[in-house]
């Protein structure tokens, strides 16, 4: 499975934002966990039924949406 096929997006779950395997985890909830210093092994303690390859996913899934292009007007 490639990394990013393990994000979904639903419309009837987690309001349509990115979740992991069709689970009710958003990618922004492993997100906020590692920002606010979870590990890794803690995060798959906690949620047991995620993989370690679910959390690189959410951490690509977010570099891929923050690389874009930026335009500026001149004034």
């Amino acid at each position: 499975m490639e990394l990013l096929e393990r994000i979904t997006i639903e419309p009837g779950k987690c309001g349509g934002r990115p979740c992991i395997r069709g689970k009710r985890i958003r990618v922004t909830d492993v997100l906020e966990l590692l920002a606010y210093g979870a590990s890794r092994e803690e995060i798959l303690e906690d949620y047991d039924f995620l993989e370690d390859d679910d959390i690189t996913a959410a951490l690509l899934y977010a570099a891929r949406q923050n690389d874009h292009l930026v335009l500026k007007v001149a004034s």
